[in-house]
């Protein structure tokens, strides 16, 4: 049945051969424990869009394929994500307007399938989806002649999908098509045969997606929380159908959630990694709550790469993977070896993030910006990213191997956990190697670092070249530098103080940016060691530490 309906044979004429094809509707309607922002909804129902900090009205926003929406718009948009914050606004009837009004401008904004932007596999599989799970909010009212509209609109996605889900830009625009696929294969007549073919595309799909550890390929925080309300919304279409899901969902969502656990700080929202904004804990508690799975963080990361290091109410964030490969990339950050660093409800060290936000309140013309070594709390050498950025996402040449040692280590005044990372991406440039080793004590008081240059050759290049390494500061953290210029002080709103500290022959505060999980930029302050190094090598020392 599945090859038969891959090969091209309709469901249809698979199922009954001899009947007339049924008209396409709806057998079930699905109840989802996914919530969407409410703000967004409130917006909604007041004639805007409200994406990223960005208002629109309805008629600022050009649904057709010659509108220049810009990435996170047109994903919102042509996705229908929106649904989901207009369902949460409030009852059914009180939205239902709304989902109307909008499904027909969009309706008669693309009259042909597959042009333009709203075509392109990852968007119709989000809107598809969207359309089966909060079908309430666009069919059950009274107009006739739209609950057909629609129900055809559903019946030519799927069909159109059916096709063209193998041409999706990467792997995770695939597992969306793959869901919305299985879907409608689940909640439209005669759909048993999409549904075995679905299954088995995203299973495909998804082991070509995630690596071993249960982290997308791609190292996005922001993906794999895409990756896992795809799978919730999924898993909600067979509750609704009558069906059991098979155990490839449960067993994918255990391996999605505790990466993605291993990014949390110590107030429970996540970092800002690979062009992510700092999710809420509120956000990600609701999105773990809905996939009912209760684990711990990722301890041992393979491919997923993020080492975090726990000491009472501190918690460290390493990048000790290289950066995704080109295919897997979405919004590639030349990341490794930088870290993020909080203690409590505090963060102190971060990354500024966001370059998947760019088109709300990030602009655009930064995004590259975002995506570079300097962006994030790392050593920079010669104003070069360690691995080059490339245009729409992806990677070029660079760090190709990180080498990663952690372990305990007794101190006088106690014991630390040690991470001892290296990588290679400067090697070809300037024939030096970046290690980093971090010291967390543990009782989370004091963070001791040291940058470490180490020729790569068996004889050091001649020169010197410029270096520079960067800790951005969290938000509402003030820093002072001291008379000596080899430190700095470091108030936070609670009234803690912290001290930096420095070998390094010249230490200065700059400004800097970070970007929330709303995509909302906010100024920050940075701490950057300037000066030279020798081409033969050289470390550079420093620490952090709480006073009082």
């Amino acid at each position: 049945m599945r090859l038969a309906f891959s090969m091209g044979v309709s469901h249809s004429t698979i199922v009954a051969p001899f009947r007339k094809p049924l008209r396409p509707r709806l057998l079930a309607t699905v109840n989802t424990p996914l919530e969407g922002d409410r703000a967004a909804g409130m917006a909604l129902r007041a004639g805007h869009f409200y994406i990223y900090g960005v208002k629109a009205s309805f008629a600022q926003v050009d649904m057709g394929p010659l509108g220049n929406l810009s990435p996170p718009f047109e994903r919102v948009v042509q996705g229908f994500t929106w649904l989901r914050d207009l369902a949460t606004s409030g009852t059914p009837p009180q939205c239902r307007q709304v989902g109307e009004r909008l499904l027909v401008s969009w309706l008669d904004a693309n009259p042909v399938i597959g042009k333009g932007p709203a075509w392109k596999v990852e968007n119709v599989g989000l809107r598809l989806l969207a359309w089966l799970v909060h079908a309430p909010l666009l069919i059950s009212g009274e107009d006739r002649a739209l609950r057909h509209r629609a129900l055809n609109a559903i019946s030519d996605t799927a069909r159109w999908l059916d096709r063209h889900v193998g041409k999706a830009d990467d792997r995770l625009g695939e597992v969306a098509g793959w869901c919305a696929i299985t879907a409608a294969g689940l909640l439209l007549p005669e759909g048993k045969p999409r549904r075995l073919y679905g299954e088995a595309g995203l299973a495909r799909a998804l082991g070509e997606a995630v690596g071993e550890d249960g982290g997308l390929l791609s190292r996005s925080p922001d993906a794999q929380m895409q990756a896992i309300a795809n799978l919730i919304d999924l898993r909600a279409c067979y509750a609704a159908a009558g069906h059991e899901p098979p155990k490839l969902l449960a067993t994918m969502l255990h391996m999605l959630v505790p990466p993605l656990l291993a990014l949390t700080h110590s107030d429970g929202g996540l970092g800002n990694w690979q062009g992510s904004g700092a999710t809420k804990a509120s956000r990600l508690a609701q999105l773990i709550g809905a996939s009912g799975v209760r684990t711990r963080p990722l301890k041992e990361p393979s491919g997923w790469g993020y080492q975090r290091v726990t000491a009472r109410k501190a918690t460290l964030l390493m990048d000790g993977s290289p950066p995704p490969l080109g295919q897997h990339a979405r919004h590639g950050c030349a990341s490794t070896l930088a870290l993020e660093f909080s203690h409590a409800e505090h963060r102190l060290i971060v990354n500024c993030g966001g370059a998947a936000l760019a088109g709300g309140q990030v602009p655009v013309r930064i995004e590259q910006g975002l995506r570079a070594t300097a962006a994030h709390s790392t050593m920079v050498l010669g104003d070069a990213n360690s691995t080059s950025v490339l245009i729409d996402g992806k990677l070029g040449s660079g760090v190709g191997e990180v080498q990663i040692d952690t372990r305990q280590v007794k101190l006088e005044n106690g014991s630390a956990t040690r991470i001892e990372a290296s990588h290679d991406g400067y090697a070809g440039r300037f024939g030096l190697i970046h290690r980093r080793i971090v010291m967390l004590r543990e009782d989370g008081q004091e963070l001791r670092g040291e940058d470490v240059l180490v020729p790569s050759g068996r004889k050091g290049k001649r020169g010197k070249v410029p270096f520079a390494i960067r800790f951005h500061l969290g938000r509402n953290v003030e820093a002072t530098l001291a008379e000596s210029g080899k430190g700095a002080s470091l108030s936070l709103p609670d009234g803690s103080l912290w001290q930096f500290v420095t070998g390094a022959d010249s230490l200065s505060i700059d400004e800097s940016m970070w970007v929330d999980g709303n995509g909302r930029p906010h100024p920050v302050q940075q701490l950057v060691i300037e000066g030279l190094a020798s081409r033969g090598g050289g470390n550079f020392a420093w620490l952090l530490k709480r006073m009082g």
